[in-house]
């Protein structure tokens, strides 16, 4: 059965799109449940619209059904966290608000598959142009929303709370009984976790490691956890030796193969935020990144940014890093620091966001729906 999870009636009421929930691994629907459950949004009256089923029966919930139900229903209020809304909700910009993530379906666009060019570019655009409310995954991503979006909307951050997902245990390999990491016959094991396809750039992540492997005069190894994508790069990552593609694995399996790893790398053109960053950290790991505004953003004080399309220089500053005597020790620390940092900002975040989601419902409720409300923030 598709639709709400409880029926619309006249009390008012936001309905979060969740007809995308399909599969848990994407970090769209991650953040969809995380940031926008019943749970999250409490003490707000909160109903999913879901769907289930095939494709076509997606879009039909996502451009037919939504619509209607917001027609029929004028003291609804709609989010969108995944998917663009339909073209109706352009005509409704009072009672829409969209999550983005970020602008790739904009930036981006020789990077996307041929289903997110024809499907999701146009509706997204149009709903920049003409929507108000917005909520935005980070401080970089509402930077470049700005230029796209009315000069009078509002913009407000709501970053993820960061849960340890995974079940990881940040023990250094001596607590945990490891052995030896630093024995040069055995690999560098560096990490990666995402769709295999061309944004991520896993190929200059590979040519970094290849690098890095001369520099330390050891093997190093790059394990991809993630499913393989568009654009033929886990086809060409597969032929290299140094390089194993793991697949998509469940919870279990991921905090075996993530035990396994000596540091954990971020190597994408761009990214909204880079989630694996944060999660990776409850591991105590070594985390590596592009040096680019969203990861300083992410990361703080922590972590390690690196030219990533220089990969000679990106293994020295890595090579450099690994030298310190007590480098794993720093990690962790740094990285349970970062992780507290970020939780507090999050916390803040959600509070501002249900506070604005509160007076947009209140807003209906009086009839005032199509009125913009000048006590918003951050417009």
């Amino acid at each position: 059965m598709s639709g709400p999870t409880l029926p619309l009636g006249p009390r008012p009421t936001l309905v979060v799109d969740r007809t995308h929930l399909s599969r848990r691994a994407s970090g769209i629907e991650r953040i969809t449940r995380e940031l926008f459950s019943e749970e999250a949004l409490a003490p707000l009256p909160v109903t999913g619209w879901t769907s289930r089923g095939s494709r076509p029966a997606m879009i039909r919930e996502q451009m037919l059904r939504m619509p209607a139900a917001a027609l029929a229903h004028p003291r609804s209020l709609w989010l969108f966290s995944g998917y663009p809304p339909s073209p109706v909700f352009a005509a409704l910009p009072e009672r829409s608000v969209l999550y983005v993530n970020d602008l790739f379906l904009l930036t981006r666009r020789h990077e996307l598959n041929r289903a997110a060019r024809l499907y999701m570019v146009p509706p997204f655009r149009l709903a920049l142009r003409r929507l108000r409310n917005f909520l935005v995954l980070s401080e970089t991503t509402g930077a470049t929303l700005r230029p796209w979006i009315r000069p009078d909307a509002t913009v407000l951050l709501y970053r993820p709370p960061i849960r340890n997902v995974f079940s990881l245990s940040d023990a250094l390999p001596e607590e945990a009984g490891a052995g030896d990491r630093e024995d040069p016959n055995r690999p560098l094991v560096v990490g990666a976790m995402g769709t295999i396809e061309p944004r991520k750039n896993y190929s200059g992540a590979a040519a970094l490691c290849a690098a890095l492997s001369r520099r330390l005069g050891r093997p190093v190894e790059l394990r991809i956890i993630g499913r393989p994508g568009w654009g033929g790069e886990a086809e060409t990552l597969a032929r290299l030796p140094h390089v194993r593609p793991l697949g998509f694995l469940d919870d279990d399996e991921a905090r075996r193969a993530i035990g396994a790893f000596d540091l954990f790398l971020m190597s994408s053109h761009d990214e909204g935020l880079g989630l694996p960053l944060l999660e990776m950290q409850f591991a105590g790991l070594l985390v590596v990144a592009p040096d680019k505004p969203v990861f300083h953003e992410v990361l703080g004080a922590s972590g390690l940014r690196v030219p990533i399309g220089d990969p000679e220089a990106a293994a020295a500053a890595v090579a450099a890093a690994l030298a310190r005597p007590d480098w794993r020790r720093e990690a962790r620390e740094a990285a349970r620091h970062n992780l507290a940092r970020w939780n507090r900002q999050a916390a803040g975040d959600r509070e501002a966001v249900v506070d604005f989601l509160g007076r947009r419902l209140a807003a209906l409720a009086g009839g005032r729906g199509g009125e913009a409300d000048a006590r918003d923030p951050a417009r």
